[in-house]
């Protein structure tokens, strides 16, 4: 079971199509009057007129079965799949016309629906792609439906150009990525079976790749409308493993053929005593007092833990000690500039007295000399 969506503008040409197949039946509908064409048509476009702002009112969904489950799919039975489909789908409260087709070999109906609900507002089409993914894997889950095969299997001779097209692609492709460890060798074996691969990019410069499109019999198409699995991304991360692997492996080989080189560059046990001595010392067996053994033990190394902890505590008792004293001095140094400050403002002021009464006495002194009463000052 598979769901294909389609939104449009024209009611007229989407029940033309739904309606004029040989042997099409309506299985059920809704809101419509089921007359002509011309009354259904009519039914839709007076509810359309309720939001005339949106271009695209027509919703047009196929449902598509295979055909193994065709002797279960009654009308009855079919119809009640078509209608919990859209009860999942969230399409609710509008008018729809269901209409079952016999012209292929898969039991398949049409939906055609108002997108402009009875209330006059839109019926959202948000994520509606990977709605409709889930829902119809949940109806085959739950009805037992038979789950789709591998592409490879389909018969391309009873599909349409297009469709045709994009079956044949997905075919090369997949056996070109048996053949394929990068991206050139990728695009070579797709032009052998008649495929061309563009990238499609982002910027003007064509420096960074947006995504994928392989075209063939003058159709192109989406990675994604081929496969999920044919995006760039996904595509582009299989490569890159694959050369990481290539790789590493390369290296791998090198690093084995340079050991096995030097072993066999390395001298015996016997060419001499010094080298022997070297080897066993190298261990740390009966070696010599003054031979070095580069082997550390967890002795030696809890004592130089020990040793940077003590190393912390004094470092910083001693950044203590330092700042306390810092502190101190400078906080008497303060108080003996305070204390100058204050002398040198005292001295200041006993030195204006002194010079103050040395002036009244002058005064006075003259006036006294004079016979004159003193001067008084008025005050102010």
């Amino acid at each position: 079971m598979i769901g294909k969506l389609k939104k449009g503008a024209s009611f007229g040409g989407c029940v033309r199509y739904v309606t004029g197949k040989d042997e099409a039946k309506i299985l059920a509908s809704d809101g419509v009057l089921l007359g002509t064409n011309a009354e259904i048509v009519q039914s839709f476009e007076l509810q359309r007129q309720l939001n005339p702002r949106i271009k695209k009112p027509v919703g047009h969904i196929a449902l598509s079965f295979k055909p193994e489950d065709k002797p279960r799919l009654t009308d009855e039975f079919m119809a009640k799949i078509a209608l919990e489909y859209m009860q999942m789908m969230g399409i609710t409260d509008t008018q729809f016309l269901i209409v079952r087709h016999h012209n292929t070999d898969n039991p398949h109906c049409h939906i055609v629906y108002n997108r402009i609900n009875n209330e006059g507002k839109l019926i959202s089409d948000r994520n509606d792609y990977r709605r409709n993914e889930q829902v119809t894997k949940a109806l085959k889950s739950k009805y037992g439906f038979t789950y789709g095969t591998d592409k490879s299997n389909t018969n391309t001779r009873k599909l349409r150009n297009a469709e045709r097209a994009k079956y044949e692609i997905h075919n090369a492709v997949k056996s070109a990525l048996r053949m394929a460890d990068s991206w050139d060798e990728f695009k070579s074996e797709l032009a052998k079976r008649g495929v061309h691969l563009e990238f499609v990019y982002k910027d003007k410069e064509r420096t960074k790749v947006q995504g994928i499109r392989f075209c063939k019999d003058g159709y192109s198409f989406k990675g994604t409308q081929i496969s999920r699995d044919y995006s760039f991304g996904k595509l582009n991360a299989r490569f890159e493993g694959m050369e990481k692997h290539v790789s590493s492996r390369d290296n791998s080989t090198l690093q084995y053929e340079q050991g096995y080189h030097k072993s066999n560059d390395e001298p015996s046990m016997s060419d001499s005593s010094q080298d022997l001595w070297y080897g066993i010392s190298s261990i740390g067996l009966f070696a010599p007092a003054n031979a070095q053994t580069f082997e550390s033990f967890p002795e030696d190394e809890s004592a130089k833990k020990k040793k940077k902890k003590r190393r912390k505590k004094s470092s910083s008792h001693n950044s203590t000690k330092r700042h306390s004293s810092n502190s101190s001095s400078g906080s008497k140094t303060r108080s003996s500039s305070s204390s100058r400050a204050r002398s040198a403002d005292e001295l200041r002021l006993q030195k204006r007295r002194r010079e103050m009464q040395r002036s009244m006495e002058e005064r006075r002194r003259r006036a006294e000399s004079s016979d004159r009463p003193p001067i008084r000052r008025r005050r102010q």
